[in-house]
């Protein structure tokens, strides 16, 4: 297994949709283990794969602490559980030290595969829906920053153009 190096804000491959996965392969194995070992070494609780630098529509997770569970989903779909919704805090490994908070669905319903191709699903609350939810949208090539309300997004905005990893 291999760490890989996490893209940061302002990288395209952020903004773009990754696509459907068609081979399950070995491949594909050897992604999803580097991104749980690069997820880990990066203290996170998700990660998608275009946060890689890989268009492919697979993502990882660890909610294990938060009563959740770690694993992965390959081509996720995901639809909400009733209209509740929460509203906390949220940061992202592409956007180091940037915490906002942002409002997600509670409750979602998540169905998609595994490394091998064979159907999963599963649903989720508080914080593993939050991730469902935040390493779905990376999938589309959405950043947290526009789930925001504007005030919050031009503080986080203001927050990157100084940061130290931020390429200028």
């Amino acid at each position: 297994m291999t760490i890989r190096d996490i893209r940061l804000f302002g990288d395209p491959v952020l903004t773009t949709r990754a696509e459907e996965v068609t081979e399950f392969d070995h491949g594909l194995s050897v992604l999803i283990d580097d991104m749980l070992e690069t997820m880990d070494a990066a203290g996170g609780v998700g990660l998608a794969a275009n946060q890689v630098g890989v268009t492919r529509r697979v993502f990882v997770f660890d909610c294990s602490d938060d009563g959740g569970s770690r694993g992965h989903i390959v081509n996720p779909v995901w639809e909400p559980i009733g209209k509740d919704i929460q509203d906390g805090p949220e940061g992202c490994l592409s956007i180091p030290d940037i915490t906002e908070d942002v409002v997600r669905f509670e409750k979602v319903k998540v169905s998609g595969q595994d490394r091998d191709g064979n159907p999963i699903s599963m649903e989720a609350s508080g914080l593993m829906a939050r991730c469902i939810q935040h390493e779905s949208d990376h999938l589309d090539g959405i950043l947290f920053l526009r789930r925001l309300e504007p005030a919050a997004r031009r503080r986080a905005m203001a927050e990157i153009r100084v940061a130290p990893w931020f390429a200028q």
